[in-house]
């Protein structure tokens, strides 16, 4: 599984692959979809999930904080038809300060546990919507089986779930045991984000809730595995914190 995480081009079409056939299609069910549309990815690493907005002539800015993944973004999209829509941006969402960003769509797919301050973020990320525009957001819950992205692993613990869910100290012994490098992966036991705390956060900071979708099989397996998607149904899906659990990815899409 951790070669994915290795081969940036392969990482790169699995996103896009994604985003087509699940992502477009559940957020056209909200807001339509056309050649004048502005998307932004806050961390787009290489872009791939901009891929099929692009191909729709949508006009695209990716930003993430990592240079190296943005200059692979740079050189997977030197030969796109509609490379001049396009735009990558190599720094800090914090620092970006230009009147012209402003979107009818901002993409976040697993993104919202890796960044720190989550309640800040969202206040600041309104500055970046059209009045009318939306935020879509893919993510797993904190303690679902691989919440902790211990797949990222090299050693035989990117196939043990849970784990975790340990406490700090006796995570961190188990991945240093196993020969992993802990900064990374205890960074993302700090920041990760349950159902309802993200949903907390989005009524704190006066967004509607325009569609959500809690998933038991994550759309992305279906490329990664070989797994069609499946949803989990009711009355599963409304079990306060048992649900984080089972549910593997969430969807959701707000506005102001």
């Amino acid at each position: 599984m951790k070669n994915r995480y290795v081969d940036r081009k392969l990482y790169f079409n699995e996103q896009s692959f994604t985003t087509l056939k699940y992502v477009i299609p559940y957020i056209s069910d909200v807001f339509p979809i056309g050649k004048h549309t502005k998307v932004l990815e806050i961390g787009c690493g290489e872009g791939g999930n901009l891929k099929p907005f692009l191909d729709l002539e949508c006009q695209c800015i990716g930003i993430d904080i990592n240079k190296k993944q943005i200059e692979n973004a740079v050189i997977f999209y030197e030969e796109h038809p509609q490379k001049n829509n396009i735009e990558f941006i190599a720094d800090d969402i914090y620092n970006i300060d230009r009147e012209d960003l402003v979107f009818d769509i901002i993409m976040m797919r697993d993104v919202i546990e890796h960044i720190p301050n989550q309640e800040k973020f969202m206040n600041y990320v309104k500055k970046f919507l059209k009045p009318e525009g939306i935020l879509f957001f893919g993510f797993p819950p904190w303690q679902n089986p691989f919440g902790g992205h211990q797949q990222v692993c090299k050693s035989k613990l990117s196939k043990m779930p849970y784990i975790h869910l340990l406490p700090t100290a006796w995570y961190k012994k188990l991945l240093i045991r196993f020969g992993e490098e802990p900064s990374e992966l205890l960074e993302i036991k700090k920041l990760g984000i349950s159902i309802e705390r993200f949903f907390s956060i989005v009524k704190k900071e006066k967004y509607r809730v325009l569609k959500y979708s809690h998933y038991f099989i994550n759309p992305n397996y279906e490329i990664k595995f070989g797994l069609k998607p499946r949803k989990v149904i009711i009355p599963f899906r409304n079990i306060p914190y048992l649900r984080n659990f089972y549910t593997t990815a969430v969807y959701c899409i707000i506005k102001q």
